[in-house]
């Protein structure tokens, strides 16, 4: 899980995800017959057929864009006032009842995590010992929230601008057969592309993975890629809600945990290509890899904008079920990871 940790506690907000590309560029080397980063920042990984024994490979392979999102939901500073106090702004969809006397990071330079400075985040409310009963049900919106560096006025200016990326903070645990951290949306996913192109020796497609860039706040950088590579079909990497949990009817879960990788017929952004979902479904049944369907009713991932590119590709979305999502204790089993790993290497394997 080393691996897996290093991705979940390196910053990288929608426009931002520098050191993460740098990380699994480092991960990767050898992996793949050609790296590039392109006008984006997607990290572009290419692999030609590699067909076992002494096959030749085909003249015109099938070409596979493998995408992960690499960017996490995080703030921008948008102000610094004249007590030192920072605002911000997201970048990514927060739910503000999550955000309450957290830890966080900011980063003034992306090449630089020497420069780094903690804070703690909280909103201009009165405390609860001071607080009437109205202002103790109102739940604080995220425009009223700020960060507290502990530092002088003029420090913070010296070392803070607007722009500059601010993650939350958090330990990365296991916990019970399952991992804990933030941003398990979408570094496990990450993870998940870099192990299944490790696992995979022999392919007779040529592979793309890409590691794109701004998904949470539009999908935009799996679009331009997808323009630029015109693949012939997409498989987006990325997590799902997986709400089996008290308080939510069953019909309402999206996926279960430990139940496998979820096969995703449709979100909030595409409807999965039908023969890809059927090939995915057949091909974990045969390899005695748990798996299960899933609807996502809300959200969406790279595929929507690489089902839609040039001409249109045939696309699916591959993903690993995660409980409480967008929180700093985003939650995945392990088994889940494995199988969604085991899946998506042995379909790779098997394209012609």
């Amino acid at each position: 899980m080393k691996l897996l940790e290093a991705l979940c506690t390196t910053p990288g907000v929608p426009g931002r995800e520098h050191r993460v590309r740098k990380l699994i560029e480092a991960e990767i080397d050898g992996l793949f017959d050609e790296v590039r980063t392109d006008t984006m920042g997607s990290l572009i990984c290419t692999r030609r057929p590699r067909p076992a024994g002494k096959k030749k490979p085909a003249a015109n392979p099938t070409r596979i864009m493998v995408a992960a999102h690499m960017d996490q939901i995080g703030f921008l500073v948008s102000h610094v006032d004249d007590k030192g106090f920072i605002r911000v702004v997201p970048a990514g969809g927060f739910d503000a009842r999550n955000l309450f006397a957290r830890m966080v990071t900011i980063c003034p330079d992306v090449h630089k995590p020497e420069s780094d400075l903690p804070g703690v985040m909280n909103p201009g409310v009165k405390p609860i010992h001071v607080a009437e009963q109205a202002d103790r049900n109102k739940v604080p919106e995220l425009h009223e929230l700020f960060i507290d560096t502990g530092l002088p006025a003029d420090e913070v200016k010296k070392k803070v601008k607007v722009g500059d990326m601010v993650v939350l903070r958090a330990a990365f645990a296991k916990v019970g057969h399952t991992v804990v951290s933030q941003c398990l949306d979408n570094r496990v996913a990450c993870w998940v592309a870099v192990r299944a192109m490790q696992k995979l020796k022999h392919h007779a497609a040529e592979i793309i993975a890409v590691f794109t860039v701004q998904e949470e706040v539009g999908l935009r950088g799996a679009r331009t890629s997808a323009y630029a590579l015109r693949p012939h079909i997409g498989i987006a990497l990325d997590t799902t809600l997986c709400i089996d949990i008290p308080g939510t009817p069953g019909e309402m879960s999206v996926s279960r945990q430990g139940q496998g990788a979820a096969i995703t017929c449709m979100d909030g952004a595409s409807i999965g290509d039908y023969e890809l979902i059927e090939q995915f479904e057949s091909l974990a049944a045969r390899k005695g890899i748990r798996h299960q369907r899933s609807i996502m009713p809300r959200g969406g991932t790279d595929a929507g904008t690489m089902q839609a590119a040039g001409e249109g590709v045939r696309t699916m979305t591959l993903s690993v079920p995660t409980r409480y999502i967008h929180t700093v204790t985003e939650m995945v089993h392990e088994d889940d990871m494995h199988a969604t790993r085991d899946l998506l290497a042995a379909y790779l394997g098997e394209v012609k």
